[in-house]
Protein backbone atom coordinates (compact mmCIF):
# COMPACT_ATOMS: atom_id res chain seq x y z
CA UNK A 1 0.00 0.00 0.00
CA UNK A 2 1.61 3.57 -1.36
CA UNK A 3 1.57 6.85 0.98
CA UNK A 4 -1.16 8.30 -0.49
CA UNK A 5 -3.62 4.70 -0.05
CA UNK A 6 -2.89 4.56 3.76
CA UNK A 7 -3.42 8.75 3.76
CA UNK A 8 -7.03 7.92 2.05
CA UNK A 9 -7.21 4.64 4.99
CA UNK A 10 -6.82 7.56 7.73
CA UNK A 11 -8.62 10.55 6.58
CA UNK A 12 -11.74 7.54 5.67
CA UNK A 13 -11.36 5.83 8.92
CA UNK A 14 -11.16 9.46 10.51
CA UNK A 15 -14.26 10.62 9.05
CA UNK A 16 -16.76 7.63 9.94
CA UNK A 17 -15.44 7.63 13.09
CA UNK A 18 -16.06 11.17 13.59
CA UNK A 19 -19.61 11.06 11.71
CA UNK A 20 -20.73 7.40 13.95
CA UNK A 21 -20.25 9.78 16.74
CA UNK A 22 -22.27 12.73 15.61
CA UNK A 23 -20.29 14.96 16.71
CA UNK A 24 -20.63 18.72 15.55
CA UNK A 25 -20.17 19.81 11.81
CA UNK A 26 -18.12 22.76 12.25
CA UNK A 27 -16.04 20.17 15.19
CA UNK A 28 -15.94 17.76 12.43
CA UNK A 29 -14.94 19.88 9.74
CA UNK A 30 -12.27 21.63 11.28
CA UNK A 31 -10.75 18.50 13.05
CA UNK A 32 -10.56 16.84 9.03
CA UNK A 33 -8.77 19.40 7.98
CA UNK A 34 -6.40 19.39 10.63
CA UNK A 35 -6.34 15.49 9.93
CA UNK A 36 -5.45 16.30 6.41
CA UNK A 37 -2.70 18.64 6.95
CA UNK A 38 -1.12 16.88 9.03
CA UNK A 39 -1.57 13.80 6.65
CA UNK A 40 -0.16 16.38 3.88
CA UNK A 41 2.85 16.92 6.12
CA UNK A 42 3.97 13.15 6.65
CA UNK A 43 3.40 12.56 2.80
CA UNK A 44 5.64 15.36 2.15
CA UNK A 45 8.20 13.91 4.35
CA UNK A 46 7.72 10.19 2.56
CA UNK A 47 8.17 12.20 -0.75
CA UNK A 48 10.94 13.86 0.27
CA UNK A 49 12.72 10.63 1.19
CA UNK A 50 11.77 9.12 -2.32
CA UNK A 51 13.53 12.21 -3.73
CA UNK A 52 16.48 11.79 -1.51
CA UNK A 53 16.79 7.57 -2.77
CA UNK A 54 16.64 8.66 -6.05
CA UNK A 55 19.79 11.56 -5.64
CA UNK A 56 21.53 9.42 -3.44
CA UNK A 57 21.36 6.69 -6.71
CA UNK A 58 22.33 9.15 -9.16
CA UNK A 59 25.08 10.13 -7.08
CA UNK A 60 26.39 6.53 -7.45
CA UNK A 61 25.45 6.16 -10.85
CA UNK A 62 27.79 9.12 -12.07
CA UNK A 63 30.61 8.04 -9.31
CA UNK A 64 30.52 4.43 -10.93
CA UNK A 65 30.07 5.65 -14.77
CA UNK A 66 33.83 8.12 -13.69
CA UNK A 67 35.40 4.61 -11.86
CA UNK A 68 34.62 2.89 -14.95
CA UNK A 69 36.39 5.50 -17.09
CA UNK A 70 39.52 5.80 -14.95
CA UNK A 71 40.01 2.22 -15.11
CA UNK A 72 40.19 2.35 -18.68
CA UNK A 73 42.51 4.80 -18.56
CA UNK A 74 44.80 2.85 -16.25
CA UNK A 75 44.27 -0.34 -19.07
CA UNK A 76 45.48 1.79 -21.59
CA UNK A 77 48.78 2.95 -19.51
CA UNK A 78 49.58 -0.16 -18.21
CA UNK A 79 49.12 -1.04 -22.40
CA UNK A 80 51.88 1.27 -22.98
CA UNK A 81 53.81 0.28 -20.09
CA UNK A 82 53.77 -3.39 -22.04
CA UNK A 83 52.17 -4.30 -18.48
CA UNK A 84 49.18 -6.52 -20.05
CA UNK A 85 48.39 -8.19 -16.45
CA UNK A 86 47.70 -4.79 -15.05
CA UNK A 87 45.39 -3.91 -18.08
CA UNK A 88 43.85 -7.31 -17.65
CA UNK A 89 43.22 -6.09 -14.35
CA UNK A 90 42.32 -2.45 -15.07
CA UNK A 91 39.76 -3.98 -17.64
CA UNK A 92 38.17 -6.32 -14.99
CA UNK A 93 37.52 -3.51 -12.76
CA UNK A 94 35.79 -1.66 -15.43
CA UNK A 95 33.46 -3.87 -16.59
CA UNK A 96 32.72 -4.17 -12.97
CA UNK A 97 31.95 -0.60 -12.92
CA UNK A 98 30.13 -0.67 -15.79
CA UNK A 99 27.98 -3.80 -14.52
CA UNK A 100 26.98 -1.96 -11.61
CA UNK A 101 26.33 1.47 -13.85
CA UNK A 102 23.47 -0.60 -15.65
CA UNK A 103 21.78 -2.16 -12.22
CA UNK A 104 22.19 1.63 -11.20
CA UNK A 105 20.39 2.79 -14.06
CA UNK A 106 17.63 0.97 -14.26
CA UNK A 107 17.17 1.49 -10.47
CA UNK A 108 17.48 4.77 -10.44
CA UNK A 109 15.06 5.39 -13.56
CA UNK A 110 12.63 3.44 -11.58
CA UNK A 111 13.36 5.71 -9.12
CA UNK A 112 12.65 8.69 -10.69
CA UNK A 113 9.64 7.70 -12.54
CA UNK A 114 8.17 7.24 -8.88
CA UNK A 115 9.34 10.38 -7.54
CA UNK A 116 7.74 12.23 -10.34
CA UNK A 117 4.73 10.31 -10.27
CA UNK A 118 4.54 11.09 -5.97
CA UNK A 119 5.16 14.84 -7.00
CA UNK A 120 2.14 14.60 -8.61
CA UNK A 121 -0.05 12.84 -6.24
CA UNK A 122 1.07 15.33 -3.36
CA UNK A 123 0.13 18.26 -5.63
CA UNK A 124 -2.87 16.76 -6.13
CA UNK A 125 -3.40 16.10 -2.63
CA UNK A 126 -2.18 19.16 -1.80
CA UNK A 127 -4.97 21.16 -4.24
CA UNK A 128 -7.83 18.74 -2.83
CA UNK A 129 -7.07 19.78 1.28
CA UNK A 130 -7.02 23.33 -0.42
CA UNK A 131 -10.38 23.07 -2.22
CA UNK A 132 -11.63 21.20 1.08
CA UNK A 133 -10.87 24.11 3.24
CA UNK A 134 -12.70 26.55 0.82
CA UNK A 135 -15.62 24.66 1.08
CA UNK A 136 -15.50 24.14 4.60
CA UNK A 137 -16.77 27.61 5.98
CA UNK A 138 -19.46 27.21 3.23
CA UNK A 139 -20.77 23.75 4.82
CA UNK A 140 -20.23 24.98 8.34
CA UNK A 141 -22.85 27.82 7.14
CA UNK A 142 -25.06 25.61 5.50
CA UNK A 143 -24.76 23.14 8.86
CA UNK A 144 -25.51 26.24 10.93
CA UNK A 145 -28.61 27.14 8.90
CA UNK A 146 -30.16 23.50 9.02
CA UNK A 147 -29.43 23.31 12.60
CA UNK A 148 -31.54 26.56 13.17
CA UNK A 149 -34.31 25.57 11.21
CA UNK A 150 -34.71 22.25 13.27
CA UNK A 151 -34.82 24.02 16.35
CA UNK A 152 -38.14 26.35 14.84
CA UNK A 153 -39.29 23.12 13.16
CA UNK A 154 -39.14 21.70 17.06
CA UNK A 155 -40.62 24.82 18.64
CA UNK A 156 -43.44 24.97 16.14
CA UNK A 157 -44.44 21.59 16.50
CA UNK A 158 -43.97 21.89 20.42
CA UNK A 159 -46.08 24.74 20.56
CA UNK A 160 -48.64 22.93 18.41
CA UNK A 161 -48.89 19.82 20.25
CA UNK A 162 -49.71 22.28 23.38
CA UNK A 163 -52.95 23.79 22.82
CA UNK A 164 -52.76 24.71 26.48
CA UNK A 165 -50.20 27.66 26.09
CA UNK A 166 -52.67 28.86 23.18
CA UNK A 167 -55.52 28.57 26.33
CA UNK A 168 -53.42 30.70 28.62
CA UNK A 169 -53.11 33.08 25.64
CA UNK A 170 -57.02 33.86 24.84
CA UNK A 171 -57.10 33.72 28.54
CA UNK A 172 -54.92 36.54 29.05
CA UNK A 173 -56.27 38.26 25.75
CA UNK A 174 -59.81 38.26 27.76
CA UNK A 175 -58.73 39.55 30.95
CA UNK A 176 -56.74 42.28 28.87
CA UNK A 177 -60.23 43.62 26.92
CA UNK A 178 -62.25 43.30 30.56
CA UNK A 179 -59.13 45.37 31.83
CA UNK A 180 -59.79 47.92 29.23
CA UNK A 181 -63.62 47.82 29.16
CA UNK A 182 -63.22 48.83 32.99
CA UNK A 183 -60.53 51.44 32.78
CA UNK A 184 -62.92 53.36 29.57
CA UNK A 185 -65.93 52.73 31.78
CA UNK A 186 -64.02 54.38 35.26
CA UNK A 187 -63.29 57.26 32.57
CA UNK A 188 -66.65 58.00 31.53
CA UNK A 189 -67.96 58.10 35.32
CA UNK A 190 -64.97 60.58 36.51
CA UNK A 191 -66.05 62.91 33.37
CA UNK A 192 -69.73 63.16 34.01
CA UNK A 193 -68.96 63.16 37.59
CA UNK A 194 -66.76 66.18 36.83
CA UNK A 195 -69.66 67.71 34.87
CA UNK A 196 -72.11 67.61 38.06
CA UNK A 197 -69.61 69.15 40.05
CA UNK A 198 -68.86 72.04 37.22
CA UNK A 199 -72.76 72.98 37.76
CA UNK A 200 -72.33 73.07 41.45
CA UNK A 201 -69.76 75.33 41.47
CA UNK A 202 -71.42 77.70 38.85
CA UNK A 203 -74.91 77.67 40.76
CA UNK A 204 -72.76 78.18 44.21
CA UNK A 205 -71.22 81.33 42.80
CA UNK A 206 -75.01 82.21 41.97
CA UNK A 207 -75.75 82.33 45.17
CA UNK A 208 -72.77 84.26 46.73
CA UNK A 209 -73.12 87.39 48.48
CA UNK A 210 -72.62 90.02 45.68
CA UNK A 211 -75.46 88.10 43.70
CA UNK A 212 -77.35 88.55 46.89
CA UNK A 213 -76.26 92.46 47.36
CA UNK A 214 -77.47 93.30 44.01
CA UNK A 215 -80.70 91.93 44.58
CA UNK A 216 -81.12 93.84 47.71
CA UNK A 217 -80.08 97.45 46.26
CA UNK A 218 -82.60 96.42 43.76
CA UNK A 219 -85.39 96.12 46.09
CA UNK A 220 -84.60 99.16 48.30
CA UNK A 221 -84.47 101.19 44.09
CA UNK A 222 -88.03 99.86 43.93
CA UNK A 223 -89.10 100.55 47.52
CA UNK A 224 -87.95 103.71 47.48
CA UNK A 225 -89.87 104.21 44.16
CA UNK A 226 -93.17 102.79 45.86
CA UNK A 227 -92.87 105.17 49.05
CA UNK A 228 -92.09 107.99 46.35
CA UNK A 229 -95.71 107.74 44.78
CA UNK A 230 -97.30 107.10 47.95
CA UNK A 231 -96.42 110.85 49.66
CA UNK A 232 -97.10 112.48 45.99
CA UNK A 233 -100.66 110.81 45.94
CA UNK A 234 -101.48 112.25 50.30
CA UNK A 235 -100.30 115.66 49.24
CA UNK A 236 -101.89 116.58 45.81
Amino acid sequence: MGIFDRLKTVISSNMNDLISKAENPEKMLNQMIVDMNQQLIDSKKAVAMAIADEKRLERELIENKAQAGDWEKKAMLAVRAGRDDLAKEALLRKQEHESYVGQLGTQWQAQKDSVEKLKESLRQLQSKIEEASRKKNILIARAKRAEAQEKINQTMSSLAGNKSAFDTFDRMAKKVDELEARTEAQKELDDSTSGASLDKQFAALEASPEAADNLLEDLKRRMLTSDAGQVDEKNP
